[in-house]
């Protein structure tokens, strides 16, 4: 975990934010040290925005910043984001550093603009410019979520139903499950291997064949 000072003026920093922006404006502080991606939540300020508290699990970003070197992590800003209930959320990611560069914990901010949205909708024909729209992100309220969320992403990446995949289709879901740090959650592997059909040995021949591919 970052230091209690770091802490300290993360807690006072979201805080302030959060009081500034009123209760639809979520802080967040997840830490990257302690690298638990069931638990990644430190401090949370408005969390009934997407239905988080403090110990809960990460969003698909902190999954792949465990997963990945931690200095050539960018922080992301003003992108979409949504919940399972349906909102619609304006996030921004920003990563704590250490002396070294090194991620250390992530700071997000995510404002509910769901209500904003709906009253776009009714004055598009004035506002519309023709322009396709962001496709928003999911945040997941826990972790079992994620992985079900994880797991559709690679069905949609690879273009086809799992009874339709041969073997390189699944090889291709594996390498994408594999690359946004899906196997770190506990106990993925047993669901991942039930969903596509495949034994243990199998899901470990398509990771080697993953990781070949992501080396090569």
């Amino acid at each position: 975990m970052p230091n209690a000072s770091t802490i300290e003026f993360l807690l006072q920093l979201a805080k302030g934010i959060a009081r500034q922006f009123g209760p639809n404006c979520e802080v967040v502080v997840h830490d990257l040290v302690s690298n638990d991606p069931d638990s990644s939540i430190v401090a949370i300020e408005n969390g009934h925005v997407t239905g988080r508290k403090v110990g809960d699990g990460p969003s698909h970003i902190v999954l792949e910043a465990l997963q990945n070197n931690r200095t050539h992590l960018e922080d992301q800003l003003a992108y979409l984001t949504r919940t399972k209930d349906g909102k619609i959320l304006k996030s921004s990611t920003l990563y704590v550093r250490n002396d070294d560069g090194e991620a250390i914990g992530i700071f997000s901010i995510n404002y509910d603009i769901t209500l904003m949205l709906a009253m776009e909708t009714q004055l598009q024909q004035f506002t519309s410019t023709g322009q396709p729209q962001q496709e928003a992100e999911p945040i997941s309220r826990n972790v079992s979520d994620l992985l079900d969320e994880l797991i559709e992403q690679s069905v949609r990446t690879v273009g086809k139903p799992v009874a339709l995949m041969n073997k390189e289709d699944k090889v291709k879901a594996i390498e994408f499950l594999n690359r946004t740090g899906a196997f770190l959650i506990t106990k993925s592997g047993d669901k991942i291997c039930k969903y596509f059909g495949i034994s243990k040995y199998t899901l470990y021949s398509y990771l080697d064949e993953a990781r070949e591919h992501t080396e090569s």
